[in-house]
């Protein structure tokens, strides 16, 4: 599944002064009509592992920054209704701060989580007769793939494409037999698009050789109005699910699916978040805010439809969330203590930011009623999640 590597970039690559096998100097971009393509080393893990972080951005202002520790989205930048171009999701100015405080903390700073995204209770789940076992990282269960998912490991560069419209990326990852407890050997791709609708996707392919499950998605935390600018409280959101999994105190679904009608979950209509962030209902107090799974109207497929719509009534920017998953996990970075600071060198705190992560329900091979997250031999894992940047009130655009 990796994209074919363009005859521009391997010549990009012998023009690069090497300095004892690595990159020493940041690479000149490739440009297409609509999308240029950057390439440039990202600093050196704490066991000697080269990481690498890649830019995609139009001629509109918007970019997208992303490297190979975690295949972690780094920045997004997109302008407001004045043309201002801000940074809107959360991340750290060197490798460092994904490496230890982002790790630390337990908290995936726009990476990839997997085998599993969200948690599995107990870390316990049975395939096929099999009992298995993954780490437990969140006390009783297990969190986004265990003690050292695909959130920690170095991606590998497979290759970029460009066609007039837009430009990608894909990143490989090999996860070997009874990785974190899981069965099989896994091959993963994700492929990284921007074009020049504003438009940026994550296209996940696996392949496996033994029955395994596998839910995968993008744990990106944004705030429409810039990284380190404070509460996204009054952002305006909308989802589009009329049922949601209500969950225990430890966020395992308790079963039965219910509805988002007459509960602070019901964002069929477009609302401020914070209007009843801190209602006494149980769902919101028990994740200390947001941290519930929707489930999104429509057939889950190959088709990308409406999951989430949020915009920033003082910048203008809006987003849209497309994907072909059943579920979307809307957090609300309920665990950030201000313990860590950004790129802006302010410090992260409570509400800070929203994630939408895009997956299957949480704890789904323990719940046989949930769309299945098995996966076989000779099947293909594929799914796809889009993000459609704009601007409300905008001249000109």
């Amino acid at each position: 599944m990796a994209s074919p590597l363009r005859p521009f970039c391997l010549m990009l690559a012998a023009l690069v002064p090497m300095v004892g096998g690595l990159s020493a100097a940041r690479a000149a971009p490739a440009r297409t009509g609509a999308v240029s393509f950057e390439r440039a080393p990202f600093g050196t893990t704490d066991d000697g592992r080269a990481v690498e972080q890649f830019t995609l951005r139009n001629a509109h202002g918007v970019s997208v920054r992303f490297m190979t520790y975690g295949g972690t989205i780094t920045a997004i930048e997109t302008p407001d209704r004045h043309g201002d171009i801000r940074d809107v999701v959360l991340g750290f100015p060197t490798l460092s701060g994904y490496t230890h405080d982002s790790a630390r903390g337990g908290l995936f700073f726009g990476a990839i989580v997997g085998r599993y995204a969200n948690r599995l209770a107990r870390g316990t789940f049975s395939l096929q007769g099999h009992t298995y076992h993954v780490p437990i990282t969140a006390p009783p269960n297990a969190l986004h793939g265990g003690t050292k998912g695909f959130d920690k490991q170095v991606w590998t560069f497979e290759g970029e494409s460009t066609d007039a419209h837009g430009a990608s990326v894909t990143l490989g990852l090999v996860s070997p037999d009874g990785d974190q407890g899981f069965p099989g050997t896994l091959h993963v791709h994700v492929t990284y698009r921007l074009d020049d609708t504003d438009t940026f996707s994550l296209h996940y392919t696996a392949t496996t050789d033994r029955p395994t499950v596998l839910n995968l998605t993008n744990h990106s935390y944004f705030n429409l109005a810039g990284e380190g600018s404070g509460s996204i409280e009054n952002h305006v959101l909308r989802i589009n699910a009329d049922t949601f999994t209500p969950t225990d105190a430890t966020s395992i679904p308790l079963g039965p699916i219910a509805s988002v009608a007459g509960t602070p979950l019901d964002f069929r209509t477009p609302h401020r978040i914070g209007d009843h962030l801190r209602d006494n209902d149980p769902q919101i107090m028990y994740a200390r805010g947001y941290d519930q799974n929707w489930i999104i109207n429509g057939p889950a497929g190959t088709t990308p439809r409406l999951a989430a719509q949020v915009s920033d009534p003082a910048s203008g920017r809006t987003m849209e969330v497309w994907t072909t998953q059943p579920g979307l996990q809307v957090y609300t970075s309920n665990s950030l203590d201000g313990a860590y600071a950004g790129v802006s060198g302010r410090a992260y705190r409570q509400t800070d930011a929203v994630a939408f992560e895009a997956e299957h329900f949480p704890d789904s091979p323990n719940h046989p009623d949930f769309p299945t997250t098995e996966l076989r031999p000779g099947q293909t894992f594929d799914q796809t999640t889009l993000y459609r940047f704009g601007v409300s009130g905008a001249k000109g655009r």
